[in-house]
């Protein structure tokens, strides 16, 4: 006989569901024996209807052959079971009690068994999928619930099973879930198939997001695009703007330093202020005893004045003829 699966003690129920499922498959009598115990060798005796134990000369090939069953399933358990597990058993002498053994070691006595299904149920009624979970990461948590429920001899009706996914789908499904509702029977429509048209129906919206995101992306593109050109024509403007300035900052720097150059020495101009204020005093003088302005007092060709001639002063000759000759002197003082 092939080797059964090996029995892993952080996955007992995966295991033992494996285990089964071999055993079966070899052997129903084997399975008999682990769960129900070991075939006894007794008969009814017809006078006295009561049970009696058949001695071994007088059992028969067949008879022997099943209470040999006890000793096979006995073989089957310890090749697939490791040493530290061996340990467990070894003082078992039966294949149920082997079997009962690793049930209590791995799934506890029925208190523990009746603590766990508690927790399995809420699990079970409190699953959620979320909104960006795929349907077959959810389908794999759901299913370790059911499953495990199942393993623990405890479970609902499939219709329940799909039912209770449906619900649990986001409301962004609602219009997929109506469309199942209406178009299939929940009786009879399985898990499996269930979970096969909501893949369907999200490679669809799958396929639809990423057409939406693309058209997004290249907009987003085109709006950066047009942004960079805009900032770009803006810094090649403000380029402009301050090369413009820069040379009107130049022309005026140019232009003072060229004005700068191009005034008149200070000495001519004090030179030129100079002739200039002689000549507008000298406009202004007149001579004191003919009046003539091109020449002075000093200068004058006509003979000195009386007492009794009158002086031109101040632009006009004097009426006065008393005035004294001290007068006179201050009045040329005062307009020289």
């Amino acid at each position: 006989m092939q080797r059964p699966p090996l029995f892993e003690s952080d996955s007992f129920i995966y295991c033992k569901n494996r285990f089964e499922t071999y055993v079966k498959s070899k052997d129903l009598d084997l399975w008999h024996v682990i769960t129900n115990g070991d075939f006894q060798p007794i008969e009814q005796n017809p006078e006295t209807k009561l049970d009696e134990v058949i001695p071994f000369e007088k059992q028969s090939d067949e008879l022997k052959r099943r209470l040999a069953k006890d000793n096979e399933a006995k073989m089957v358990i310890y090749n697939a079971l490791r040493r530290k597990e061996y340990e467990r058993i070894f003082m078992c002498n039966t294949a149920k009690e082997i079997w009962k053994t690793l049930l209590i070691t791995h799934q506890g006595n029925s208190q523990v068994k009746d603590n766990k299904i508690d927790h399995l149920v809420q699990q079970y009624e409190q699953f959620v999928i979320s909104e960006d979970e795929s349907i077959d990461s959810a389908f794999a948590r759901f299913n370790t619930i059911i499953t495990s429920l199942k393993a623990l001899y405890e479970g609902y009706s499939s219709k329940n099973y799909v039912r209770k996914f449906l619900r649990t789908l986001h409301p962004k499904w609602r219009a997929k879930v109506t469309m199942i509702e209406e178009s299939k029977d929940l009786t009879s429509l399985s898990l499996d198939e269930l979970i096969g048209n909501l893949k369907v129906h999200e490679m669809i919206i799958k396929k639809d997001s990423e057409i939406v995101k693309a058209k997004g992306e290249r907009r987003s593109l085109a709006l950066k695009a047009k942004k960079e050109s805009s900032d770009e024509e803006c810094s090649t403007s403000g380029s402009e703007d301050e090369e413009y300035a820069m040379a009107v900052r130049d022309f005026k720097k140019l232009f003072k330093r060229r004005g700068r150059f191009m005034r008149q020495p200070q000495n001519d101009k004090n030179t030129y202020q100079r002739s200039r204020d002689d000549k507008n005093v000298k406009g202004e003088r007149l001579c004191f005893r003919c009046g003539d302005p091109n020449h002075l007092i000093g200068e004058c060709p006509k003979p000195q004045r009386d007492k009794n001639q009158r002086a031109f002063v101040g632009g006009s000759w004097s009426d006065s003829g008393e005035e004294d000759d001290e007068k006179i002197k201050d009045e040329t003082c005062l307009v020289a």
